[in-house]
């Protein structure tokens, strides 16, 4: 039965309920209008703390303005599905294993959640009289998700940067539907983080340059999926065994204590994803890496990405077990991956990594790998 055009109370109780039931457990409901921190953002890009993200600057002004994306919209649902799930118990501790963060151990949730929103509009169509015009997103678009899901009373906006709701945590993802429809506006929660700064402590890198202000270019995730070049030296030390993302700030927030485990199928670990052997996965190449994580997050990372992030990982752990495959890899055909197997290989210091870097060196053509091998070979002889 269709709701009556004139009563958007009970058409948005409706867009709730069947949300809930398409495995959206947070559901709120904002006008189209500028997110609340648009100064903000707009002033973190200028510091330059977005880092190597051009896209973020290339779209500012849609950001802005939803308006301008969406010139058409009225209305934007905000909606959030649980994937928390805890790590396995077969792991354990002394393992040379990689860590990944937790959204990408199954499968691709723009996927997942896209289909369900598609879903969900066109649910709505059928109980609405009117003519709907819907567009979804699922981190895909230029949108200030968390700002306009914080106005729909999802949750606020803590000091870790993640949208915390006060029974759900951070441990979910966020989509967006924009609909040419007037419906029942929820009212923004306060913010709760109160003198609670765990987050910002427990961050390896020190990426906080203070409460509610991420320094993208000291960030653990932006490090090992997002930026393209070489790790900073500095910063290789301190990413630990991390190969895909961080979940570091979010472990230590309280309102994470009690996290419910996830109801989605697509998102409970895959084999080999929650914590992978970090020595096979340097041997993979192109075709292997593209089939091992098909529907995976991971392929953001793209193969060279991530074989540097399992260099920095292998080298971070100064397992000598390693040595031979990073021997190996040091013939990678990508400059990128020999860059940090060379520092890897320095970290371990052993005789026959030392040996295995002289000998590259005598053979090597890109300069930049040259000087990471000239670096390596003399932290080890010092």
């Amino acid at each position: 039965m269709k709701a009556e055009k004139t009563d958007p109370i009970s058409l948005s109780a409706l867009i709730k309920e069947q949300a809930q039931q398409l495995g959206f457990g947070l559901v709120g409901i904002s006008p189209v209008e500028s997110p609340r921190h648009v100064e903000s953002f707009s002033q973190w890009l200028r510091k330059g703390l977005g880092g190597e993200m051009g896209y973020l600057n290339r779209t500012e002004e849609v950001r802005r303005d939803p308006k301008k994306l969406v010139p058409w919209a009225i209305s934007v649902i905000s909606v959030g599905m649980n994937y928390y799930t805890p790590m396995p118990r077969n792991v354990q501790e002394n393992e040379i294993k990689g860590c990944i963060s937790r959204y990408a151990w199954g499968d691709d949730y723009h996927n997942v959640m896209l289909e369900r929103l598609e879903r969900l509009l066109e649910t709505i169509r059928g109980l609405s009289p009117e003519s709907i015009q819907g567009k979804a997103f699922v981190d895909s678009g230029p949108v200030l998700e968390r700002d306009i899901a914080g106005v729909a009373g999802i949750g606020w906006i803590g000091k870790n940067t993640h949208l915390i709701s006060p029974r759900r945590g951070s441990w979910f993802f966020l989509g967006e539907l924009f609909l040419n429809l007037e419906l029942a506006y929820d009212r923004p929660i306060r913010d709760r983080c109160g003198r609670c700064d765990l987050c910002l402590k427990a961050c390896p890198t020190g990426a906080f340059v203070g409460p509610y202000v991420l320094d993208a270019r000291r960030c653990i995730s932006y490090l090992t999926i997002e930026l393209k070049g070489a790790i900073p030296r500095h910063l290789r030390p301190l990413i630990g065994n991390h190969i895909f993302g961080c979940d570091i700030c979010q472990e230590v927030c309280p309102y994470n204590a009690k996290a419910a485990l996830t109801n989605e199928a697509a998102f409970l670990p895959r084999e080999g994803l929650y914590a992978p052997d970090l020595i096979p996965l340097l041997s993979i190449n192109e075709e292997e890496f593209r089939r091992r994580f098909r529907g995976s997050p991971v392929l953001r990372a793209k193969r060279r990405g991530f074989l540097r992030n399992v260099a920095v990982a292998l080298g971070n752990l100064k397992n000598p077990q390693a040595v031979p495959a990073l021997v190996q890899a040091l013939q990678d055909h990508d400059p990128l991956v020999r860059r940090h197997v060379g520092w890897a290989l320095g970290e371990l210091g052993t005789t026959e990594a030392l040996a295995a870097l002289a000998n590259r060196l005598q053979r090597e053509s890109d300069p930049e790998v040259k000087e990471e091998i000239e670096a390596a070979v003399k932290q080890i002889v010092e």
